[in-house]
């Protein structure tokens, strides 16, 4: 087995340690082995980065060692996001993409993804593909070819990138609204863009932590609670009517409501769910990974939508949008991506739907969510990360799916669900469900009720008790 292994969605280390130069070449070799052989390699890769340390850098390498295989490279110019390269693969036809990133991880990490030649995540089938590409190429240690440099080409994502994103919504309905907003790039590799698009529609965004920082502000560039404390205060001072956020590599989204609330990922993807399947009846089911909220159901189920549940990994998602008419798809940590675009996640996107949603009902994000409970009752979701040994997460899956935990507090445990994690159904008040990270030394406790107090002490207990062992 190769020490290199790909996660949900690529691979991740931390730089020095396990994210070295000699780690990526061997990493850009498998994908290049894998072009070569499952893909039309004489149509090139697109090769992007974030602006996270020596992600330049590491990019050259990384196009210096496609290029070696004979395969053309077009290198962008500049950090963009992930979702520009899927987009750029797709639409200049080549045979996959590469984007030198860690994503929402914190400052010490870096990864690099593999983006498939329709344009969105690998496919399970792909990964594993790749794999075998790894260990082949730790086991024989073949010598590296050298360097085509005259085969790697420069390459500008923002210009089509924004070209295509100004197709999708309603400037004219968002304009007339007159409504402000704020967006947060957490210093990630998104910045600019969607300030950019509403400018060019006379439309006000202003942003923040838009500069290039590596450390990203010593806050982790993930957009949720309370790394997003700087647009909560933002909102509330400019008195913007809503902010949106974008994770380091731009393909997740966290947004605030104008009284500078935090809106959950499943709020916005229950939201955007609302808005293209029910106001604007555009055709398609709906697809959502395990740990998504049960309120997307009751919703799909009253626009006459099917629901298509998947194990945690927007890979997944991507192949059933690749194999049935999947309006939309979205997991639980803000990935988000509908049929109108790419079968991809893309905070931007996300945010031009959720401006033209709000411009539509000429409400705040807040009030919508009102709206939304009020039809469908309350879901208050909640998450909790924890620092594990083997032995801890060991223990903690087998008191999960053993039968011991009868009761969590008061709650006695309905059913139990195993498509990634467990998942344990308490009564009729919702939740709760365990499961190990793909790319860190962690495990996650996810939980639904009907009350914030309620899902707060179902996370403390399960927390508690994971400690404890």
């Amino acid at each position: 087995m190769t020490a290199i292994k790909f996660g949900t969605d690529g691979w991740r280390g931390i730089i020095a340690e396990d994210f070295t130069f000699a780690n990526a070449r061997i990493v850009a070799e498998a994908i290049a082995r894998y072009v070569v052989r499952g893909e039309d390699a004489r149509k090139g890769v697109i090769v992007g980065y974030d602006q996270r340390y020596a992600s330049d850098t590491v990019a050259g390498e990384v196009a210096e060692t496609i290029s070696s295989t004979g395969t053309p490279v077009w290198l962008t110019d500049r950090p963009c996001p992930t979702p520009a390269v899927s987009y750029l693969v797709r639409e200049r036809g080549a045979a996959g993409g590469v984007v030198v990133t860690a994503s929402h991880n914190p400052y010490r990490w870096n990864g690099i993804k593999y983006k498939a030649s329709y344009g969105s995540s690998a496919l399970p089938s792909i990964v594993a593909q790749i794999e075998n590409e790894l260990d082949f190429v730790e086991s024989t240690n073949i010598p590296v070819l050298p360097a085509r440099t005259q085969l790697i080409h420069s390459l500008d994502p923002r210009k089509p990138y924004l070209h295509a994103l100004d197709k999708l919504v309603d400037w004219e309905r968002i304009r007339k609204s007159r409504f402000r907003f704020a967006f947060d790039a957490m210093y990630g590799s998104a910045a600019g863009l969607l300030p950019e698009l509403f400018l060019r529609h006379g439309i006000t965004c202003d942003e923040i932590r838009g500069t290039r920082d590596p450390r990203f502000g010593g806050a982790h560039p993930e957009p949720i609670e309370p790394h997003i404390a700087p647009l909560q205060q933002a909102v509330i001072a400019g008195k913007y009517d809503a902010g949106f956020a974008a994770d380091g590599d731009g393909d997740r989204i966290g947004a605030v409501d104008r009284s500078g609330a935090f809106v959950n990922p499943h709020q916005i993807f229950s939201l955007l769910v609302w808005h293209l399947a029910g106001m604007r009846n555009l055709p398609g089911d709906v697809a959502k990974t395990f740990s998504v909220t049960k309120l997307i159901d009751k919703l799909a189920a009253k626009l006459g939508r099917k629901v298509h549940e998947v194990p945690i990994g927007f890979k997944y998602i991507c192949e059933l949008m690749l194999e049935r008419n999947i309006l939309i798809g979205g997991e639980e940590s803000g990935g988000i991506g509908t049929s109108l675009y790419l079968p991809e996640r893309d905070a931007t996107v996300s945010a031009l739907f959720l401006a033209e949603l709000m411009a539509w009902h000429g409400g705040s994000l807040g009030e919508l969510l009102d709206a939304l409970h009020k039809d469908f009752g309350e879901h208050h979701y909640g998450r909790v990360d924890i620092d594990a040994t083997a032995q801890q997460k060991a223990a903690a899956m087998a008191w999960f799916s053993d039968g011991n935990a009868g009761n969590i507090l008061e709650w006695p445990v309905a059913g139990r669900e195993t498509m990634d994690g467990i998942k344990l159904y308490l009564g009729s008040i919702g939740w709760v469900m365990v499961r190990a990270s793909g790319t860190e030394n962690l495990l996650r406790v996810y939980a639904e009720t009907s009350e914030k107090e309620s899902t707060r002490r179902v996370l403390q207990a399960v927390a508690d008790r994971i400690q404890k062992t």
